[in-house]
């Protein structure tokens, strides 16, 4: 298979869609980097337990978001509505998160090593991938070679 084969926005689709569970491997270590059973224990049960549901439902937003890509590139390579709608959705909220990790993370006391600061910029240029590919799969835009 040639680059400009695999460069086709259906390759792209299905590598996002798998970069999902990828991002999931690196969200899993975050309540132990970040320690949170210690930096959380100031926080009132109600509060401790808010912020790990909120967890969960973005966990389950990812795996439904690289699933359902998984199963419907095709449609969105063909610009069916619903999957256009699906795409925008996902490139709105990878984009939202890009933000975030641009303009309000402020992660530098966290990357204490070379492979902390390797993950923070996988996970940007993840974010930036993602934000681009949705975006031309809800355009329905397609990459010419």
């Amino acid at each position: 298979m040639s680059v400009y084969t695999f460069l086709h926005l259906e390759n792209l689709l299905l590598l996002a869609g798998i970069g999902h569970f990828g991002i999931l491997c690196a969200s899993a270590l975050v309540p132990k980097v970040l320690d949170w059973k210690t930096n959380l224990q100031p926080l009132p049960p109600f509060l401790r337990t808010l912020f790990w549901v909120y967890g969960v439902f973005i966990v389950l937003t990812i795996i439904g978001l690289g699933t359902l890509t998984l199963f419907h590139a095709d449609a969105m390579v063909k610009g069916e509505p619903v999957a256009r709608g699906l795409a925008a959705f996902t490139a709105v909220f990878w984009g939202a998160r890009l933000f975030v990790q641009l303009f309000i993370f402020e992660t530098g006391p966290y990357l204490t090593n070379a492979w902390m600061k390797l993950g923070d910029h996988v996970l940007t240029a993840a974010f930036v991938f993602f934000t681009a590919i949705y975006t031309m799969a809800a355009l329905h835009l397609t990459i010419c070679f």
